[in-house]
């Protein structure tokens, strides 16, 4: 598979082009700055682009079987990002004929599961309150992506953890698992590659934690 990588410089985003890698895929990871990527691999192809430029990016998606996106705010004051870039990122995409898409997005965008806790739906309220302004930026790009011609997926994780891979975790189709709290980048990471194959979760958003 040829895969191509947005957002490879972030914790998600890493994690998908190592783990690709190893799986002997070939990745292209787009980036800012080639000369601070510190991944290596025969398989590697390092890609600079300006991702507010959408025509930059149509070499980097050309071709590929799937894009991987783990771009988003990293802070509250970046809110907002997450739909400008994605946005450019399907632009390229239709523009070259490319469909699927796996994007990371957050697990309060699927509210709460029934039989929820009660300590957890206040969690949940809490949490979507006081990032409001980053939820609110992931809703309107999930709703680009509802409206692009693409196969796309969004993958809504939990508070996420730098900790090793387990491959272990669960994940619910439109929803949200059940206490729904944490997960290490490297099974976001592994729960994405996994969704490029699921014919049924194009056009779905899927909660994943452990």
């Amino acid at each position: 598979m040829r895969y191509t990588v947005f957002g490879a410089t972030g914790g998600v985003g890493r994690e998908i082009v190592t783990q690709a890698l190893a799986a002997g895929h070939e990745v292209t990871a787009v980036v800012r700055d080639p000369s601070r990527y510190t991944v290596t691999s025969p398989g590697l192809t390092v890609f600079e682009a300006d991702l507010a430029k959408p025509e930059t990016l149509r070499p980097a998606v050309e071709g590929r079987d799937a894009v991987l996106s783990g771009l988003g705010a990293r802070t509250r004051a970046d809110a907002g990002i997450a739909t400008t870039l994605t946005r450019a990122v399907l632009t390229a995409m239709e523009a070259e004929g490319t469909r699927r898409l796996v994007v990371v997005s957050a697990t309060p965008l699927g509210g709460s599961p029934q039989g929820e806790s009660l300590l957890d739906r206040v969690s949940m309220s809490v949490v979507s309150a006081v990032f409001k302004d980053l939820y609110r930026d992931l809703r309107a790009m999930e709703a680009a992506l509802a409206n692009s011609d693409t196969d796309w997926t969004a993958v809504r994780p939990p508070r996420l953890l730098n900790k090793p891979l387990t491959g272990v975790y669960r994940t619910v189709i439109g929803g949200n698992p059940r206490a729904a709290r944490t997960i290490a980048r490297a099974d976001v990471a592994h729960a994405m590659l996994a969704q490029v194959a699921r014919r049924e979760t194009v056009g779905q958003a899927v909660g994943v934690a452990y």
